[in-house]
C-alpha cells in the first residue's frame, strides 16, 4: 500500500516531541534578562489561541529581542532534550507510515542538533531522511519550497504535519496539503478555522491517511 504522499515533513515541538513544560520553564528563567514577565501555567490554556503575532504582541516581547530569546532558548533546551518525552502514540505512528511513503523529514524552528540529539535517545533518528531548521519563526514556507526542489517534489505529493497556526499558514502558503494537529500548542478551534486539509486529534488519526491511496 502506497500513500497519495511521496513525502512527510513534520514540524518537531508539539508534534513530535512534548516541549510545552520545558519551554515554559526556559523562558520563564530568561525573561527577566529581556525585561519581559514570566508565564503562568493558568495561561496557557488561553495563550493557544493566539496567532504567534497575537503571542508576541501579549507577552509585550519587542520583535527586536524575539531572534536572541528564540537562540538562547534552543541552546538552553540542549541540555534537557534527551529527558523530554514523545508526544504519546507517535513512535507507533512514525513507525507504522515510514514504510507507505518515499521519505519523511522534520522542518522545525528548533535547533537541528535538538531534534537529532532527541530522536537518536528515542530509536527514531533512522526514520528521518532529514531535518531542516529555520532560525526565523516565520521562514518554513520558504523552506517547504525548498524541500521541493531539492527532492523533485510537487507540492501535492508533500504532507506537512504541524501543530501551529504559522505551520499552517506556511504550508498554505507553499500550496502544499497539511495536517494541522491539535495535542500541541495552538487550540483545536483555531487551527480549525484556517482550514487545514486534515486535523489530527490523536496520533492514531494519521492512520486514516493509509485509505488516501491512488
Amino acid at each position: 500500500m502506497v500513500m497519495k504522499y511521496k513525502t512527510l515533513v513534520f514540524d518537531f515541538d508539539g508534534t513530535i516531541a512534548d516541549t510545552l513544560g520545558e519551554t515554559r520553564q526556559i523562558f520563564n528563567k530568561i525573561a527577566p534578562d529581556y525585561q519581559i514577565r514570566e508565564v503562568a501555567q493558568h495561561e496557557i490554556e488561553g495563550l493557544r489561541h493566539l496567532s504567534l503575532k497575537e503571542l508576541i504582541e501579549y507577552l509585550e516581547i519587542p520583535k527586536r529581542r524575539v531572534p536572541s530569546l528564540i537562540a538562547r532558548g534552543t541552546s538552553m533546551m540542549r541540555a534537557n532534550i534527551t529527558q523530554l518525552q514523545l508526544i504519546e502514540g507517535m513512535r507507533e505512528v512514525i513507525m507504522s507510515l515510514r514504510s507507505h511513503v518515499g521519505s519523511f523529514g522534520i522542518l522545525t524552528s528548533n535547533a537541528t542538533t535538538n531534534v537529532d540529539l532527541f530522536l537518536k535517545a528515542h530509536g527514531l533518528r533512522e526514520q528521518f531522511d532529514f531535518i531542516s531548521s529555520t532560525s526565523k519563526l516565520t521562514g518554513k514556507s520558504k523552506h517547504l519550497k525548498a524541500i521541493l526542489k531539492t527532492f523533485s517534489l510537487e507540492a501535492k505529493e508533500v504532507l506537512y504535519v504541524g501543530d501551529e497556526l504559522r505551520d499552517v499558514k506556511a504550508a498554505q502558503k507553499a500550496g502544499i496539503p497539511i495536517a494541522a494537529v491539535t495535542w500541541g500548542f495552538n487550540s483545536r478551534q483555531s487551527l480549525a478555522a484556517l482550514h487545514p486539509d486534515y486535523l489530527f486529534d490523536k496520533p492514531n488519526d494519521f492512520m486514516g491517511l493509509l485509505g488516501s491511496c491512488e
